[in-house]
């Protein structure tokens, strides 16, 4: 490799002398952890439950979430005082509403909360606290999906049968925005996303919504998708006497992909304005945003290659466009999770890797550029507030570790950059509007998580929440240590890992590696980790998470190297793991297990197969074993078009390697999964089977991708049937895992 690869920032020393770890005689004195501890939170607890914080009512009161045993309790609290009052005072209201209706349950609300929306039973509901009132508003036959309240409190938008609709909160008109087909095997939606968008661009958080209130409430953006050319993919329901089909609309790499039309209408209703984009151009569109003013709204738009990123104002009344920002990468160009405006139409920043490493730049309203506010190489996170009076930005960013997050501020002019945040921890901060205070849930490796509020420079007012429990001073614990791991060719792998209770240099110990492995996602983070990892570590397993170099960690930088080519270094870089964890004297190298689902589970049937003879076994949930097999959006973002990288697409593809195949490796997926589908892992069941090869297969029926719920619980009991039988090599305590009644409550 040319050049000096990037090292890796992360202050703890290099773990070379595990000799270090050998348990002192005091923990002899500790109890052992119980089942019921580990699992179900037992007692004596070991942490408990903090608050959630939902936000600023202003600059010095924040809104917070108290649930215990069922109930939810809001309160606004005083920063200042830490005096808290009831934020929803929903005991006035449960008469109107009924002893069966939850007024707790999640609703959609105007900024104020006077009115709130609820979905019970695929219909609408609404509470108006000023009007004392609650009534039903829709009773349909089909469901309302998505409720959203316009900023100005008057109508609530949703979607039904692949339309748009409101209705007037006061005077309950419902409002037909979009009048295509409403059949249910229409391919044309409205508000309500195609399926690779919901999956790839907006996100699952979205639950399919693809519309958006002006900041006045006076109009309504939306997307209108026509998958009627994206290939149908059948999935198949095992249920029934004959079974049946499900068609999804499934686009795979150089496949046809949705067409899309931006749409934006008067919420009284009335003629659509279409932006002036070409629908049969092959594109794809991001999530908008309204300036805040609300006189246009700016269109993220991306070439199908997505090496090419605009931003586009749209004029919402007769939807003619100009170009805001154009990015161009010679990879490829992600989205913007968000855009940041500056009061008064001063300009707004915009996040970007186009130097290697994310970075914010700031730019005036017309796209011009005014300078960056960061740089360095580190990654910067979100925009948390902006402070127009004292002209500061406060962001995340991870510059003293890449493995732990902080909370920084920053001139307009990018000068006096500081750190807020202390200690080595990982920081999850809510910052008010204007930076007055800041609320902050901390933890590491070895701090379970607390809340502190500090005011905007820093300074510690108060500890809010501390999730410790006594009892977890006095059990005795799998120590969990965060280092790195070195390269041949100079880089440090991140790496953490949970050794044994009473660990003992001189013995050698089973190894389970879990990975996720995909670009720019990292899974090796200074934070609190699941408890669960005690019954293996109680058990006699070093458990260890490692990333690679195109993580995230190391920057685009380090991502771009994974361009046309997904899974060769990832390959490299966990082989140069695996070896120098076989290197280490107290590791078994005929048990050592690797496991990860989707995208980890692509690594690991990787990793059993084109790197056959690291690792002894394998455990793979619903994977990728195919490029070609998987959405067009996210893998042509990586692997371009199939027509133009044959050879790319052949040599990451587990089916090319599985002569190579060494080991054991069992195979698990969902029959109905919608994400990745099962022809993933029957193709390389297939395979193997021509090749005469043995491994395990479970397939669950009627699941999809990352299912829950019972069968959940069953997977997890076979997977530690898998550990026990294979790592462990000891029967497996049927007694305890199964018992009913224990498997639900289980913390997973």
């Amino acid at each position: 490799m040319k050049g000096t690869p990037p090292m890796h920032r992360i202050t703890t020393a290099l773990l070379l002398a595990i000799s270090s770890f050998a348990v002192c005689g005091t923990a002899q004195e500790k109890k052992d952890l119980t089942y019921d501890q580990i699992f179900n939170n037992g007692e004596p607890r070991l942490t408990k439950p903090i608050p959630a914080f939902m936000g600023w009512k202003d600059g010095s009161h924040f809104i917070r979430l108290e649930a215990a045993k069922g109930t939810r309790k809001l309160s606004v609290v005083d920063a200042a005082s830490g005096r808290a009052e009831p934020y929803r005072r929903m005991e006035a209201y449960r008469e109107l509403a009924g002893d069966e209706f939850d007024l707790d349950a999640p609703a959609t609300a105007n900024q104020n909360f006077t009115r709130l929306v609820y979905t019970k039973g695929g219909d609408l509901y609404c509470l108006d606290t000023e009007r004392k009132t609650f009534s039903r508003l829709t009773d349909t036959p089909s469901e309302e999906k998505n409720p959203t309240i316009s900023p100005d409190g008057k109508l609530v938008a949703f979607t039904r049968d692949h339309n748009l609709y409101a209705i007037d909160l006061v005077t309950r008109k419902e409002i037909q925005y979009t009048f295509d087909d409403s059949s249910s095997s229409s391919a044309i939606s409205n508000g309500w996303a195609a399926w690779l968008y919901f999956e790839e661009i907006f996100g699952r958080p979205t639950k399919y919504r693809a519309f958006w209130w002006s900041p006045d409430g006076s109009m309504l953006a939306f997307y209108r998708f026509d998958q009627t050319s994206v290939p149908v993919y059948p999935l198949f329901h095992t249920s029934g006497v004959h079974g049946s089909l499900e068609a999804t609309r499934y686009p795979q790499p150089g496949d046809h992909n949705p067409e899309v039309r931006i749409g934006i209408v008067p919420a009284s209703g009335g003629s659509v304005v279409w932006a002036d984009f070409d629908r049969k151009a092959d594109q794809y569109f991001g999530p908008p945003f309204w300036v805040p003013d609300g006189t246009s709204l700016w269109v993220q738009w991306m070439n199908r290659a997505q090496d090419t990123l605009r931003i586009c104002a749209v004029d919402p009344h007769s939807g003619g466009k100009r170009v805001i920002s154009t990015e161009h990468q010679p990879t490829w160009v992600e989205w913007c999770d968000s855009l940041w405006f500056l009061p008064h139409g001063k300009g707004f920043i915009l996040r970007s890797d186009k130097d290697g490493w994310k970075h914010f730049y700031l730019h005036d309203m017309q796209g011009a550029p005014l300078g960056r506010l960061t740089a360095g190489e580190w990654n910067a996170g979100e925009v948390k507030a902006i402070d127009d009076v004292q002209g500061k930005v406060y962001f995340t960013a991870n510059k003293e570790s890449s493995t732990r997050t902080d909370l920084y501020r920053v001139g307009f002019d990018g000068s006096g950059m500081e750190r807020l945040t202390f200690g080595p921890y990982t920081h999850d901060v809510s910052v008010s509007p204007s930076g007055e205070y800041f609320l902050t849930n901390y933890a590491n490796v070895t701090t379970p998580p607390r809340i502190a509020l500090c005011t905007g420079n820093g300074t510690v007012v108060r500890e809010v929440a501390d999730s410790r429990e006594k009892a977890l001073d006095s059990v005795r614990w799998g120590k969990t240590e965060i280092f790195v791991i070195p390269t041949s060719d100079g880089y440090l792998l991140p790496a953490l890992w949970t050794l044994p209770v009473d660990f003992d240099s001189t013995r050698r110990y089973p190894v389970i590696v879990s990975v996720y492995g995909g670009p720019d996602y990292p899974s090796v983070e200074d934070g609190w980790l699941d408890i669960e990892r005690q019954w293996l570590a109680k058990e006699g397993v070093i458990q260890v998470s490692v990333d690679h170099r195109g993580s995230g960690h190391f920057g685009k930088k380090g991502t771009a190297l994974m361009y046309r080519n997904l899974g060769r270094w990832e390959m490299h870089d966990y082989g140069e793991a695996a070896r120098w964890l076989r290197a280490q004297r107290c590791v078994d190298t005929t048990r050592m297990c690797i496991t990860g689902g989707s995208y980890g589970g692509y690594v690991t049937c990787l990793a059993m197969t084109a790197g056959a003879g690291m690792f002894s076994y394998g455990l793979a949930l619903y994977s990728v074993t195919d490029w070609r097999l998987y959405d067009s959006h996210y893998t042509e973002r990586y692997m371009g078009l199939p027509a133009l990288n044959p050879e790319g697409y052949a040599n990451s593809s587990v089916m090319t390697h599985a002569g190579s195949y060494k080991g054991l490796l069992r195979l698990v997926h969902g029959s109905e999964d919608d994400n990745v589908h099962l022809q993933n892992t029957l193709q390389l069941a297939d395979t193997l089977e021509e090749l005469g090869k043995h491994f395990e297969l479970m397939i669950y029926p009627g699941v999809r991708h990352g299912w829950r719920g019972s069968k959940m619980n069953q997977l997890q009991n076979e997977t530690y049937r898998f550990y026990y039988r294979y790592l462990l090599e000891k029967e497996f305590p049927a007694a305890l895992f199964e018992e009913p009644g224990e498997v639900m409550g289980r913390h997973h």
